[in-house]
């Protein structure tokens, strides 16, 4: 485990204690698992752009296999 100093807002730093107190979680813990979720949360947010990029990258191609394939569909 690494070991960081981290330094907050007040606010944030005043909000987190109070929800800290009614979840009974530890500091640690707690901006632990903030930081999972929010790391999750980017590569989410990565993989769609990207996923995006790509798509566009490729969009005339699949539109001509989509017109080749609905011409065999309609000589059938």
């Amino acid at each position: 485990m690494k070991t960081l100093s981290l330094k907050l807002d007040d606010n944030i730093f005043n909000e987190t204690e109070d929800v800290l107190n009614k979840v009974k979680k530890s500091r640690n813990r707690y901006i632990n698992e903030a930081v999972d979720y929010y790391n999750r949360l980017n590569k989410r947010t990565l993989i769609s752009r990207k996923l995006a990029r790509e798509s566009k990258l490729v969009k005339k191609e699949s539109l001509l296999v989509l017109s080749e394939f609905e011409s065999l569909h309609d000589e059938n």
